[in-house]
């Protein structure tokens, strides 16, 4: 009886798409960009898992992620599996993202989610307000104006 020998599905993909990015920084065009369509496919899926509450936005982080492995495909170290090095630059585009998400929501918290018992958001006192308000335009002041209109606009303005 001949034994058919298992082909492990991970370490097939490893070697095929690493001969193709290889083939690709080389100068090999056609192996490159299959390289970067198989890469898509499977950064695909790994950020659908990921992003399942915002769907929408899975293409526009595979297209980051494509763009930084193309920028950083010279500091690739061959020693290193190229799975593991394309979906740790995913996870960073991944986390950014997520903390980008994290800051714009904290902008738009419902005023609604306050329980009637905690009004933390009116707590402080008229003066106590107008105190931090004087602090913070003291602090401004000390600023050049280019990063003291950026503040304003990102951080109170909400921009």
């Amino acid at each position: 009886m001949q034994r058919i020998p298992e082909v492990d599905p991970l370490r097939s993909t490893e070697l095929r798409l690493h001969a193709l990015f290889l083939q690709g920084t080389a100068g090999d065009a056609l192996a490159y960009r299959r390289f970067l369509q198989a890469t898509a496919t499977h950064l695909r899926a790994f950020l659908r898992r990921r992003l399942s509450r915002w769907p929408d936005e899975v293409e526009d982080l595979v297209q980051e992620a494509l763009l930084a492995i193309h920028n950083q495909r010279l500091t690739y170290d061959t020693g290193v599996p190229l799975t593991s090095w394309v979906y740790a630059i995913a996870r960073y585009k991944l986390i950014d993202w997520l903390r980008r998400h994290a800051r714009q929501d904290s902008l738009h918290d419902s005023l609604d989610d306050v329980d009637e018992g905690e009004h933390a958001l009116f707590s402080s006192s008229d003066e106590a307000a107008g105190d931090a308000r004087r602090d913070l335009a003291k602090l401004l002041a000390l600023l050049p104006a280019k990063q003291r209109d950026a503040i304003i606009l990102t951080k109170l303005e909400g921009l």
